[in-house]
């Protein structure tokens, strides 16, 4: 098996622990991993340090890339990045990706995964949706993307908030082709 190139994005939207344990869950999946872009957006910092009570430190295979580096390789349809997650999804990101605005790494990446029809998982974190929010899923819907609320299942019957997010990482990690030992449903 070929190791996989991907990114992911965080951005200011509540749920950095949803970012945490996407993240977590990668570094022990790093066999299946060449390297993992992580951009975080410009609120997404602050918002890591508050929910978590501390900053994100990168390892191999995690690469931080600064938010306004258009020279990033996964800002170019030539690149081997196969997957942009994007997790916790902005809806103001969401709305920029949706739009086709390309303003800053973030929406590039995403851009550029659309145009080469590879993998977009977009994992919104925002309640209630709005008409708006709604049409924007659609739209990036219909161009290719992923649309993976991040609503918890408790078919795994959690006993914690850690457990219950799982069951939202894991369900990103399948739609993004990775071979992991999360819950499954009646197996």
């Amino acid at each position: 098996m070929s190791k996989r190139k991907i990114v992911v994005a965080v951005t200011g939207a509540s749920g950095a622990l949803y970012a945490r344990l996407l993240l977590k869950r990668l570094f022990t999946l790093r066999e299946q991993l060449q390297e993992v872009g992580v951009i975080f957006s410009a609120n997404a910092t602050e918002i890591w340090k508050y929910e978590a009570g501390e900053s994100f430190n990168a390892v191999p295979p995690f690469k931080i890339y600064e938010r306004n580096d258009f020279y990033a390789p996964f800002a170019s349809g030539s690149s081997s990045f196969d997957t942009l997650i994007v997790c916790p999804c902005s809806a103001g990101i969401l709305g920029r990706i949706a739009g086709g605005i390309s303003d800053d790494l973030i929406t590039r990446a995403a851009d550029v995964m659309l145009k080469e029809r590879r993998r977009l998982i977009l994992v919104p974190r925002e309640t209630p949706f709005n008409l708006i929010h709604i049409e924007n899923m659609k739209t990036i819907t219909l161009a290719g993307g992923v649309i993976c609320p991040a609503i918890p299942s408790f078919y795994s019957r959690p006993q914690t908030l850690e457990e219950a997010a799982m069951t939202v990482i894991d369900r990103v990690l399948t739609l993004a082709g990775f071979h992991h030992d999360g819950f499954r449903w009646n197996e």
